[in-house]
């Protein structure tokens, strides 16, 4: 994959990380704060002061993050972003991620508008 079209795929999921975390803001489901500066997604949990972080590497064309729980990095293969080390799905890793850090079960999807 090209660097073109690898940035045009990382944005894409970090507007649908960051508008699935409104949503459940917005739902009263999640009190979180998110900001933007660039390939970087912040995400502070209100109710610790914790954070994730979610940005995306060009250079090694992986999406990387950042928890509690540890560091992590998701490549782009078969139109999902999988965990180089475990093979986990990137949404299905961050809901948990960031169930664990909130205290409250959320479900983070990239295509729920």
């Amino acid at each position: 994959m090209g660097e073109s079209e690898f940035l045009a795929q990382a944005e894409s999921a970090l507007n649908a990380i960051e508008a699935a975390l409104d949503r459940l803001n917005d739902e009263d489901m999640l009190d979180v704060e998110c900001s933007r500066s660039g390939n970087v997604l912040e995400i502070e949990f209100i109710n610790n002061g914790s954070k994730i972080i979610v940005n995306s590497q060009a250079a090694m064309q992986e999406l990387w993050v950042a928890a509690r729980a540890g560091g992590f990095h998701y490549r782009q293969r078969d139109g999902q972003w999988r965990n180089t080390r475990d093979d986990s799905e990137l949404y299905a890793s961050l809901s948990e991620l960031v169930t664990a850090q909130s205290g409250s079960p959320v479900v983070i999807s990239p295509d729920a508008d």
